[in-house]
């Protein structure tokens, strides 16, 4: 088993599509980890606010197998993958880090995913791992959140419910 953090965003309905994702993930990988849910602007576009978690989750599938997974839930509820990929959007699931894997991969599938210099995936990461380490650089995720110029993205903590 391996263990897998997860960015999850939507603005679009986020409430709805981020609440049907976490029950998926629920059904598929059992007890998981979620972080609590921040909104924030949205970045490399000019579109509605987001709202962001992470999710840790354990599990048996490979890192290209838990990708076409999330890719398929993301499907499930509405993405659009015929629109710039930097635009609105009901749901968006990364995967963030996958144990201490490093990969370099074409696409989508880079670990850890760069979208962690981000307050919107370091800050949910930081809440519900904050000793885990970067694989690469070896910092801590609550050092790494410490680093960051927090009003240079500014985060609001909001309840999914």
């Amino acid at each position: 088993m391996a263990r897998a953090y997860l960015s999850l965003g939507s603005n679009q309905e986020p409430l709805r599509y981020l609440n049907a994702a976490l029950a998926e993930l629920r059904e598929r990988f059992g007890d998981i980890v979620v972080s609590p849910a921040y909104r924030s602007r949205s970045v490399g576009f000019d579109g509605a606010d987001f709202v962001n978690l992470a999710v840790g989750v354990d599990t048996d599938l490979s890192p290209q197998a838990l990708n076409d997974w999330l890719h398929a839930l993301e499907d499930r509820h509405g993405r659009r993958r015929d629109v710039p990929r930097y635009s609105d959007r009901t749901l968006d699931i990364d995967i963030v880090l996958y144990d201490d894997l490093v990969m370099n991969g074409d696409g989508h599938l880079q670990l850890p995913r760069k979208e962690l210099k981000h307050a919107f995936v370091l800050r949910p990461i930081a809440d519900i791992a904050p000793m885990l380490r970067h694989p690469l650089s070896g910092d801590t995720m609550a050092a790494l959140w410490s680093a960051f110029l927090a009003d240079s993205e500014p985060l609001e903590r909001i309840e999914l419910s």
